[in-house]
C-alpha cells in the first residue's frame, strides 16, 4: 500500500516491483523520462529521500537514510529490483546488504564505496553562492546547461518568485561529508544479487573503483558509457536504457 502523500510514489506498471532511487540534491521526479519504458518490465515506484523536500533524519548517516527507505517500502511484499543513481546507488546497495531478502537485483549508476579524504566544503560554498531563486525555467537551464539544468528543474521547488533548492545546503553538504570519513566496501562485498554497475566515461567516482566493485562481486557486470557524465541516464539515455533493459530481461525471467 502506497501513501500518496508520503515519499514513496506508485509510478504504474505491473509485475515485479522496480524501485528508483535518486541522487544527492535530486528528487523522485528526476526519473520521469525513464518511467514509460521501465513500466514494460514491472511495477515501478519512485522515492524522495529524506532531506530532499522532506524532514531530515535525526542523524545524517547513510544507515539512517536506509532505515527511512526500509520503512517507506515495507508494504512492497515481493523482492524488488532497486535502481539507484549516485547517492541512490549507495543507498540501494546498503539497503540490499541490510535487507537481502527484499532485493532481487540491483543497478548502481556512477557511485563507488570509498571517497575517504574528500571534502564537500568547497562544493557546498559554490552551491550556497547560486543566484537563487532562479526566476524562470530558462534561467535554470542557462545556468546549469541542459542536462544538469533539467535535473535541478525536476528537483527545485517552484514558488511565486522562482525556483529554489528543496533542501538545505548544509544538509546536502553533511550527507556528502560523511562519505569522506568512511568506506562502504564491507556492505558491498556482502551482496550476492545480480548487479549492473553503470559508470559514466566522465565519472565523479575514484578511478578504478567501479571496476573493482565488479571484480569482487560474484554476479556483477560493469559497463562504462561513452560520452556520459555523472548523470548517465539523462546524458546518454539511449545507451543507459539499452544496458538496463538487457539486464532486466535477464533478471526478470
Amino acid at each position: 500500500m502506497v501513501d500518496e502523500d508520503g515519499p514513496l510514489r506508485d509510478a504504474g506498471g505491473s509485475g515485479a516491483p522496480i524501485l528508483l532511487l535518486h541522487g544527492l540534491m535530486g528528487s523522485a521526479r528526476t526519473w520521469n523520462r525513464q518511467l514509460a519504458w521501465l513500466r514494460g518490465f514491472g511495477h515501478v515506484y519512485t522515492f524522495d529521500a529524506a532531506g530532499h523536500g522532506r524532514p531530515v533524519p535525526a542523524e545524517l548517516s547513510t544507515e539512517a537514510f536506509v532505515a527511512d527507505l526500509a520503512a517507506a517500502t515495507a508494504g512492497i511484499a515481493e523482492p524488488m529490483v532497486v535502481i539507484g543513481h549516485s547517492m541512490g546507488g549507495l543507498h540501494g546497495w546498503m539497503f540490499t546488504a541490510a535487507y537481502p531478502e527484499r532485493v532481487r537485483a540491483l543497478v548502481v549508476e556512477d557511485m563507488a564505496p570509498d571517497f575517504q579524504g574528500r571534502t564537500a566544503a568547497d562544493w557546498a560554498a559554490m552551491v550556497g553562492a547560486w543566484p537563487v531563486p532562479f526566476p524562470t525555467e530558462r534561467a535554470v537551464l542557462e545556468f546549469f546547461g541542459p542536462v544538469a539544468g533539467q535535473y535541478f528543474l525536476d528537483s527545485f521547488t517552484p514558488g511565486p518568485d522562482g525556483y529554489r533548492l528543496h533542501g538545505a545546503v548544509e544538509t546536502f553538504r553533511d550527507i556528502s561529508e560523511e562519505w569522506g570519513t568512511r568506506d562502504f566496501w564491507s556492505q558491498w562485498k556482502s551482496i550476492t544479487v545480480p548487479t549492473l554497475l553503470i559508470e559514466g566515461e566522465y565519472t565523479i567516482t575514484p578511478p578504478g573503483q567501479m571496476g573493482e566493485m565488479a571484480a569482487v562481486h560474484p554476479a556483477a557486470r560493469h559497463v562504462v558509457i561513452a560520452d556520459a557524465g555523472h548523470l548517465v541516464h539523462d546524458d546518454q539515455p539511449a545507451a543507459y536504457r539499452a544496458e538496463v533493459e538487457d539486464f532486466l530481461r535477464r533478471v526478470l525471467v
